[in-house]
């Protein structure tokens, strides 16, 4: 049964080198055209070696941060923490991070609108303006 993971697991490898390779290719083709130069399919060869080997230096280093903080799921702490050496890398990061952050707040702030909606209830900035209101009047 070991054997049966084992041959999968090749098979999935292949097929992400494969793809990471064609990728590669594309991004060379595209240099190509811009910087008029030529690359060989050794040095594509080698390019894809490379990225391959530095993402999985990667992954292995995301699962040790998410474990050395307890925890069993990567979070984009640990992403900031891999990029912590590439200045660029990590604002940029940082900037995308925090627009998923708002962005999702403000989901979360619309579905708790619409639920408090269908349910009748009055939001919190409703309640303030209805209580000011119920004082007014008080006050006449």
């Amino acid at each position: 049964m070991a054997a049966a993971g084992d041959g999968e697991r090749l098979l999935l490898t292949q097929r992400l080198k494969a793809a990471v390779h064609y990728t590669v290719g594309c991004l060379c083709q595209e240099v190509e055209e811009d910087k008029d130069i030529g690359f060989s399919k050794q040095s594509i060869a080698a390019i894809s070696e490379i990225t391959f080997r530095q993402c999985e230096t990667f992954a292995r280093d995301l699962e040790m941060f998410a474990r050395h903080a307890k925890r069993s799921t990567i979070n984009t702490e640990d992403v900031k923490l891999l990029a912590r050496r590439s200045s660029s890398l990590l604002k940029y990061i940082t900037q995308k991070s925090d627009e998923l952050a708002s962005s999702n707040l403000e989901q979360k702030e619309k579905k708790k609108k619409k639920s408090s909606a269908a349910k009748g209830e009055r939001t919190p900035g409703e309640k303030e303006a209805a209580v000011t209101e119920n004082e007014d009047s008080n006050m006449s």
